[in-house]
């Protein structure tokens, strides 16, 4: 079903695009970049439309009419944590959501809920009402988490709020599954 709506998209995509080159912002210089079974008209300097099937565009361009970015904030790379704090305060925080976690399932009423944890993998099992899963990527120096209700998410440490915190919309690590799990099973939970 998936693969049929897909050309459907690509066109609803290629008609909301502007039909002139009126703002270099949305241009493409690079044909390389563009994978498209449709062909693309060529402007002056030989600068395309910037259509996308993937799930990224290649080059920058703003987000919305007025020019403001809704993607993620950028990353201040002196305050990137040296991997040894990092796994301090990703460790840190993955067990004391355990053990609060374990906590919660004593006292909530969800069938099917289970807490593992192991080989750095956080995962709690809420039965007919989703999976989560939390764990660390070294590599990027961040927390990963797979939400039955908002998806994967990752989080930075920030610095400043002393936590865990997805740059895109700044929402914090610990608030976000507070919130999440109190809309599943019914239960407030303190997390922090």
């Amino acid at each position: 079903m998936a693969s049929k709506l897909l050309p459907l998209r690509r066109l609803w995509r290629l008609s909301r695009l502007p039909s002139s080159p009126s703002s270099s912002s949305y241009y493409c210089s690079s044909s390389h970049l563009l994978d498209c079974p449709i062909p693309l008209p060529v402007y002056g300097n030989s600068l395309k439309p910037c259509y996308s099937f993937t799930s990224r565009c290649l080059c920058s361009r703003p987000t919305n009419a007025d020019g403001s970015s809704q993607g993620p904030a950028p990353i201040d790379y002196r305050s990137v944590l040296q991997e040894d704090e990092f796994h301090r305060l990703a460790d840190s925080t993955i067990h004391d959501l355990q053990e609060k976690l374990e906590e919660y399932g004593d006292g909530v009423q969800v069938e099917g809920f289970d807490i593992d944890y192991g080989n750095d993998v956080l995962t709690l099992k809420l039965g007919d009402l989703g999976t989560y899963v939390l764990n660390k990527q070294t590599p990027n120096r961040q927390i990963w988490l797979s939400s039955p209700i908002s998806g994967p998410s990752r989080f930075d440490w920030d610095h400043d709020a002393h936590a865990w915190v997805y740059r895109r919309n700044k929402a914090n690590l610990v608030d976000v599954l507070e919130r999440e799990l109190e809309q599943l099973c019914g239960e407030t939970i303190s997390l922090s």
